[in-house]
């Protein structure tokens, strides 16, 4: 019998293709929203629905709908090129796991701010919450990475997750528009717990230790 904790109990590696799995919802959603719009009403997470009419699965379904086909696109691309490797490491269960939960806690945490300053009238869509989880899970793995912005800029895996917290606070505290920079931040530190709490690494030693 394993001497681990539950919670630190790994499942069995299994490597498969969640990654294309999930984007490939995300399209089926995106296409069937397309069609008939109300789709997205019913997946997309506002408090008012979630709370009072008791659209309980919001909090999960509205990292599946997306606003507009460029929405989607950034969101599948980062998934694409973060996620085929997080999951290499992780095992397809595993990442499966982490990709739905961080996500979900992302959108109950937003939810809950959300309520509770009488945001009542917001609807949150898209997958960003979750992929920024899989980024930082990607910059902990490989915290020396380069990755180029426009295909030009080279900047490491754990600075470009140190310049994004940066600015999703700044953009939170300063910004305007329709941005969930929240759920963005929300994504990091549910992913930075997981790692902490259920792989037993600390995600800030590893950028600390690599650089």
């Amino acid at each position: 019998m394993s001497s681990q904790p539950l919670w630190r109990r790994p499942l069995p590696y299994r490597r498969g293709n969640v990654t294309f799995i999930l984007m490939g919802i995300n399209l089926v959603v995106f296409f069937l929203a397309s069609v008939s719009p109300r789709i997205t009403s019913y997946l997309a997470m506002n408090p008012i629905l979630t709370i009072r009419d008791g659209f309980v699965w919001q909090p999960l379904t509205y990292m599946f709908a997306h606003s507009g086909f460029s929405h989607l696109l950034y969101n599948m691309l980062g998934l694409f090129f973060f996620g085929t490797q997080v999951e290499n490491e992780m095992g397809s269960y595993e990442f499966l796991l982490f990709y739905l939960l961080t996500g979900f806690l992302a959108g109950v945490a937003s939810l809950a701010i959300y309520w509770f300053t009488q945001t009542y009238y917001v609807f949150l869509l898209g997958a960003s919450g979750a992929v920024f989880a899989v980024l930082l899970a990607f910059a902990t793995y490989y915290p020396n990475a380069r990755i180029f912005i426009f295909g030009v800029l080279p900047i490491r895996a754990a600075v470009l997750v140190a310049v994004f917290t940066a600015f999703e606070l700044f953009s939170q505290m300063f910004g305007r528009g329709n941005v969930a920079h929240l759920t963005h931040l929300a994504g990091f530190l549910f992913a930075y717990l997981y790692f902490l709490i259920r792989v037993g690494i600390d995600p800030i030693r590893q950028f600390r230790s690599r650089w």
